[in-house]
């Protein structure tokens, strides 16, 4: 783990601190928080990166793959 220093608001920390003491305070707990809503943060935006970039490979093959499943579904109607 790497100790860094950041720039916040104060309303936000303020949040932050109510969120922690919640669980027991202290500057140990407010890093909790930050790295627990930092790691949250990046694991939704990198999903939605996924699904943004696979969206655009069905778009960019959407003819082709209607074509594919129309091709699949008549040769099972004929089985």
């Amino acid at each position: 783990m790497k100790t860094i220093a950041i720039t916040i608001e104060e309303d936000i920390l303020g949040r932050i601190d109510r969120l922690a003491g919640k669980h027991g305070g202290g500057t140990r707990k407010r890093s909790h928080v930050i790295r627990t809503a930092v790691r949250e943060y990046l694991t939704r935006v990198e999903r939605l990166s996924e699904e943004e970039r696979e969206s655009e490979i069905l778009r960019k093959h959407r003819g082709k793959l209607a074509r594919q499943t129309a091709a699949l579904v008549k040769d099972q109607a004929k089985s």
